[in-house]
């Protein structure tokens, strides 16, 4: 097993040697907008799973992750090489592409933030206009001598 901070340095430099790979020597257009978010590798440096996101042309078009996906699929084997010349260690680790869903469960997330927000403005106009059910003071007030107690002293 390795040690877990050089496991780290190996996998930050997995996921930069891919990424200027894909941007500067991988010609395939189907690799144009995909980002590399992070990488992880195993304790015993044999297998790293790079995690990409793909963004789409424009705001309101899809991505293609289907294609980027094939085309990351096609060019595992020149990544591959490239992070081993890159890397300098023993045995090159198995790249594996995962798609990352952190984009999907962010936008989730904002959705879920915002009509929680809604109920709560809905919320506080409703106890602007509430009033208490029962007396406007509920607390017991100490009793006031009656003029009946005063007669009998």
């Amino acid at each position: 097993m390795a040690d877990p901070a050089r496991a780290r340095r190996l996998s930050k430099r997995i996921s930069q040697i891919v990424a200027s790979a894909i941007e500067h020597e991988i010609k395939d257009p189907r690799l144009k907008n995909v980002t590399i978010t992070d990488a992880k590798i195993t304790a015993d440096l044999h297998d790293a799973t790079v995690y990409y996101t793909v963004l789409g042309e424009t705001l309101e078009s899809k991505p293609d992750f289907p294609g980027a996906a094939a085309a990351l699929e096609s060019a595992r084997g020149v990544l591959r090489s490239r992070v081993g010349q890159g890397t300098g260690v023993r045995f090159t680790p198995t790249l594996t592409f995962v798609a990352d869903t952190i984009p999907e469960d962010a936008r989730h997330i904002e959705d879920l933030l915002a009509k929680a927000r809604e109920a709560d403005a809905e919320l506080a106009r409703r106890a602007a206009a509430a009033q208490h059910a029962g007396d406007p003071d509920p607390y017991k007030q100490p009793r006031e001598a009656d003029e009946d107690d005063s007669d009998e002293e």
